[in-house]
């Protein structure tokens, strides 16, 4: 497998020729993470320079004949294009690719190779996998933890390779080749056919590969390891960045300072402290918040208790501002449930918030799966109490009316 994006990872423009064009459906994951079933048109083409998802790399984005391209994947020799309208089936076609995303991916690949080198040849830390995130990306070491010093003597390292300018070249070989026995690698897809892809950074480290890469580090400008973490079976996650990505975050981090700056009236150095004098106000008021939220719920219930025609049912709804969990179990405990029914509600005034039923046993084990069905909500009870969470708090009204069967009027 070889195709026009992996011969030179710089092509931006490839005009090629459509072999298939079949109808699908294909699941695509929105902005905001939801997963949507859309209809289109599954294209394959004779060459292809945008690159499909492998080798932890995620796919290009771009067009097809002006039509954006959705997704690109993998299937055995070829690359499937998934596009929202038909193309002629042995018609030539252009292919642009999103430049910013496969440049961005570029970068974020030859850097991994070249941590994962480094941290091979120095420390003797192996690579068992690595992720090529949307903010940052993450190389799985087969270590247990990275001693004190390890990871800045490894940012120097690979910056220093980097301002070298060493060269990145690819070549092509067979597995019955000798040298590739001298090729770094996690193993081959099942589906694999025809000459084996290396990526070679030159004197450092051959590995195969089916990704995008760079022509020299040079042009990965920078990388920066933003720390270690613990990862699964004594292995350690190793954090980084490269290239343009850390021009924005930079920018990004810059600007956020400044707001900062402004919404806490102190220098960039204060920032921390400012905010920890602003989480201790926060939990004073709080703590006061609640204190007064206690005392109102025992003066709601005296003066329910003092009032001589009060009856056996008391409904009360306060907005989330004003109440939470704890205020309605205060005011139950002083009321008391023996004799009375209570309905105490907290949240907002027709959506979600939750709510408390309480007073006789059999009453609220009777009542309390029905109220909770009622406000289309979920809940659970015992001992003459049931508790529960609804986003349909508007349909109190509903509630209220099922009680008057069991209190007097």
């Amino acid at each position: 497998m070889a195709f026009q994006c992996q011969r030179d990872s710089y092509v931006q423009e490839f005009v090629t020729t459509v072999v298939s064009c079949s109808p699908c459906e294909l699941s695509l994951e929105r902005a905001s993470g939801k997963k949507e079933k859309v209809k289109g048109f599954e294209v394959i083409l004779k060459d292809t320079v945008l690159f499909p998802e492998g080798g932890g790399q995620p796919d290009d984005r771009g067009t097809l004949g002006g039509v954006p391209v959705l997704r690109v994947t993998r299937r055995g020799a070829e690359a499937v294009h998934f596009v929202a309208s038909a193309v002629e089936v042995g018609s030539s076609i252009q292919l642009k690719v999103d430049w910013d995303r496969r440049f961005d991916h570029m970068q974020q690949h030859s850097g991994q190779h070249l941590i994962t080198a480094l941290a091979d040849s120095t420390f003797g830390y192996k690579t068992t996998s690595w992720e090529l995130g949307r903010q940052y990306s993450t190389i799985e070491l087969n270590t247990a933890m990275v001693k004190a010093g390890e990871v800045e003597a490894l940012e120097n390292a690979v910056n220093d390779k980097i301002r070298a300018a060493v060269p990145i070249t690819i070549e092509l070989l067979f597995l019955d080749d000798p040298a590739v026995q001298q090729v770094r690698s996690r193993g081959l897809p099942d589906d694999h056919s025809g000459p084996i892809r290396i990526v070679n950074i030159e004197g450092m480290d051959s590995n195969m590969c089916c990704g995008t890469h760079v022509s020299n580090l040079s042009h990965l400008q920078l990388i920066k390891i933003l720390g270690t973490e613990k990862g699964k079976k004594n292995k350690t996650n190793l954090i980084f960045m490269a290239g343009n990505r850390i021009l924005k975050y930079v920018e990004k981090s810059y600007n956020r300072e400044r707001s900062l700056t402004d919404l806490l009236t102190s220098g960039v150095d204060d920032h921390v402290e400012a905010v920890e004098k602003l989480q201790n106000a926060v939990k004073g008021l709080r703590k006061s918040n609640l204190n007064l939220l206690r005392d109102m719920a025992v003066l709601i219930a005296q003066n329910f208790k003092s009032d001589p025609n009060r009856g056996n049912l008391f409904c009360l709804h306060r907005c989330v501002k004003d109440g939470d969990a704890e205020f309605m179990n205060i005011i139950a405990k002083e009321i008391g449930t023996e004799d009375t029914i209570l309905f105490l509600t907290v949240g907002e005034e027709r959506g979600a918030g939750l709510f408390l039923l309480a007073g006789p046993v059999d009453v609220v084990d009777r009542l309390g799966p029905r109220v909770a069905e009622l406000l289309e909500g979920k809940g659970a009870g015992k001992k003459g109490r049931f508790q529960g969470k609804t986003s349909c708090m508007g349909r109190r009204a509903g509630v209220k009316a099922l009680f008057r069967c069991f209190s007097p009027k």
